[in-house]
């Protein structure tokens, strides 16, 4: 008699369980430029300003900022106004 109750009261679970509702999540924002999709930004130092990003495996990458090109050389002191 015990064991036919729980079959019953679990076939009841599984039948009210259709009926609940799914909660939407909202979308998540997108990610920040020069940044991969799905992706987490990083603020590393704290500064407000994204350093890089973490992307889904849990790798950090840091956003990379090409050095500026070298300054152009110095005029040379020979010639026609040297």
């Amino acid at each position: 008699m015990r064991f036919r109750s729980i079959i019953l009261a679990g076939f009841g679970v599984m039948a009210l369980s259709a009926c609940a509702k799914q909660e939407e999540v909202a979308a998540a924002p997108p990610p920040p430029p020069g940044s991969v999709a799905g992706s987490t930004a990083a603020d590393r130092d704290g500064d407000g300003i994204i350093d890089g990003y973490y992307s889904a495996d849990g790798i950090y990458h840091a956003n990379y900022t090409p050095p500026p090109p070298p300054p152009p050389p110095e005029p040379t002191r020979l010639g026609e106004r040297g």
